[in-house]
């Protein structure tokens, strides 16, 4: 039976979500997941089909219908894969890409293009440190993709939808007002390579000890110590 610590290779490919959300997290549950395919489990009602709804609503939508101050353009794509060339880390390729699936692509009238995710959020917040590593993911892979044409991103952000009331009545029905902000997102390559850096190291390594406060692996450590008094 093979070591729980030994390094394994259940994924090659880089999620961009995972720059922003594993990493800030738990490393060995995050190392679990790249190494040996466990992943914690998650649940989000609604989630996926307030997502899809937003991205809908911008289909063919041009950019002065996202936000006046964004330059001519017009949305090219709603929810496209993804792929780059493998990653450097020191100047040596790895095993490891990035792949995921953006929510909306912009083509500026400058032939550049423009990377916009869509957040459906309870209250409006600047979240856009938060997930700068994440769009600067797509941007990478936009710019050295694993096969066809690069593309040039010149623009990257936030397009926030946040509640403010509900609106109708027990006869028309109800619906929702919402708050819309556009959120830019300045490009930083550097900090993206080095948490690549970062992120393939860990991965690559021996498992690392887990966070603190991490929930799960306080359960399942606090799980087995109560199994094995029995």
């Amino acid at each position: 039976m093979a070591s729980s610590n030994a390094v394994g290779n259940a994924r090659e490919f880089i999620s961009p979500s995972d720059l922003t959300f594993s990493w800030g997290g738990c490393h060995r549950c995050l190392w679990l997941n790249y190494n040996h395919g466990l992943r914690t489990p998650g649940f989000m009602p609604l989630v996926g089909d307030l997502a899809n709804m937003q991205e809908k609503y911008f289909e063919n939508k041009t950019t002065a219908d996202i936000a006046p101050v964004l330059p001519e353009g017009k949305v090219t794509d709603l929810g496209g894969w993804v792929k780059s060339s493998f990653i450097n880390v020191n100047a040596k390729p790895t095993k490891y890409a990035i792949r995921g699936k953006y929510d909306l692509l912009i083509e500026f009238t400058d032939g550049t293009y423009g990377i916009i995710d869509c957040k459906f959020q309870a209250k409006d917040s600047d979240k856009t440190d938060l997930y700068q590593p994440q769009l600067e993911a797509y941007a990478f892979a936009l710019e050295n993709p694993a096969a066809g044409e690069a593309k040039k991103v010149s623009l990257m952000g936030l397009l926030v939808w946040s509640l403010l009331e509900p609106a109708g009545d027990v006869n028309k029905g109800f619906g929702l007002k919402l708050k819309h902000t556009w959120r830019p997102i300045t490009r930083n390559p550097e900090a993206l390579s080095t948490r690549l850096t970062d992120f393939i190291t860990v991965v690559s390594s021996q498992m690392p000890g887990a966070k603190d406060n991490c929930d799960m692996c306080n359960y399942l450590t606090t799980r087995r110590e109560f199994i094995s008094e029995k």
